[in-house]
């Protein structure tokens, strides 16, 4: 039995029923064999991510993280679907395997799919692996040009447009993300009640209407160990819809810090470090790429900002609720300040 890297012991609270998980994939025939062990996967902020042990496989089990109540956010038989959807289109994606909307077996809905083993770089590892400012511009072009690959999918034909709806996506979006900062604030933030006043009043023109990610950054792309500009796997597929696909840029360029910005960024991310590209030369590659307009960027670049913010918030929220005890959370409000810091920044000159 393999136990996957950056996988850790479950807690008394994450803790599921392997008895029950067993007798329901069983009863359901998934084609799964008994579970003897279940980890959990370190790192990120949202959904809970673990690693299911077989006799001779490895599993992945997604559900929605404790205590949340953002049914959009964290709806598993969606994510689910999309990934049904998207794998014979995009090969870089899980197998799904099984969903469940049943509570009961693990104490949320939850679903199961392929494990996809390879690399993933994030703030944490990458810094102390040595990785060459040759390899990073490669691994850069490469998250580019997947992403450009991704948005160029027909949404009609792969009938992926039923994910979503294009017409007024920006604004739906721009309002959407505004009330739930609101919903989860904790403390005044001017710079953020500044900024979401001006991306409502700041709207860009319609742009050709794409499948998005809506969370596209390094730590959700597993690389191939032999050659790490070779993209193998792209994970999170929660936010994914179908809408204006520069909103999804947007959301990429807003967790693109360069060396020299905010030192504290440097936990969060790893695009400061050598031979990354700069914002600039994503852009400019990117839309090489796509061949689209990217006139407005900058309007996608500030509300990728404040997306951001109001994830951290909605974290910091209930962490404060008391839903988790993770030191991570309740760090986040000196970070959900400076992103406010970071788009105003921004307008103040006029560019990413």
């Amino acid at each position: 039995m393999h136990t996957p890297a950056n996988t850790v012991p479950l807690t008394e609270n994450e803790n599921l029923n392997l008895g029950l998980l067993n007798h329901y994939l069983q009863e359901k025939e998934s084609g799964l064999e008994t579970i003897q062990h279940i980890t959990r996967y370190t790192g990120g902020y949202s959904n809970l991510t673990y690693s299911l042990q077989t006799a001779n496989k490895a599993y992945v089990l997604r559900r929605p993280p404790l205590g949340a109540n953002i049914k959009s956010a964290h709806d598993m038989g969606r994510e689910f679907r999309v990934l049904s959807l998207l794998k014979p289109h995009f090969a870089k994606v899980p197998a799904p395997i099984i969903y469940c909307d049943i509570p009961d077996i693990i104490g949320a809905p939850f679903y199961i799919m392929e494990s996809m083993e390879g690399i993933i770089l994030r703030a944490s590892n990458a810094p102390a692996m040595d990785i060459s400012a040759d390899i990073f511009q490669k691994v850069s072009a490469a998250l580019v040009d997947n992403l450009a690959l991704l948005h160029s999918l027909d949404i009609e034909s792969t009938g992926l447009i039923q994910l979503g709806k294009p017409e007024g996506y920006v604004s739906r979006q721009v309002e959407g993300w505004i009330k739930r900062y609101y919903a989860a604030e904790t403390d005044t933030i001017e710079t953020l009640n500044s900024i979401a006043n001006w991306i409502q009043k700041n709207q860009p023109r319609p742009q050709a209407p794409a499948f998005l990610h809506n969370d596209y950054k390094y730590d959700n792309l597993i690389l191939n160990p032999a050659d790490l500009s070779e993209i193998i796997g792209v994970l999170d597929w929660e936010m994914s819809t179908v809408g204006d696909p520069l909103m999804d840029f947007g959301a990429s360029l807003a967790y693109w810090f360069e060396a020299g910005e905010a030192p504290v960024f440097k936990h969060y991310n790893l695009t400061w470090l050598p031979g990354n590209f700069s914002r600039k030369e994503l852009i400019e590659r990117y839309a090489t790429k796509t061949g689209r307009d990217l006139s407005d960027i900058l309007f996608y670049y500030v509300f990728g900002l404040f997306k951001n913010a109001v994830i951290a918030q909605q974290i910091y929220h209930r962490w404060k609720q008391g839903h988790s005890t993770d030191e991570r959370f309740g760090a986040l409000l000196p970070m959900i300040k400076l992103l406010g810091e970071t788009a105003s920044a921004a307008l103040s000159k006029n560019t990413v």
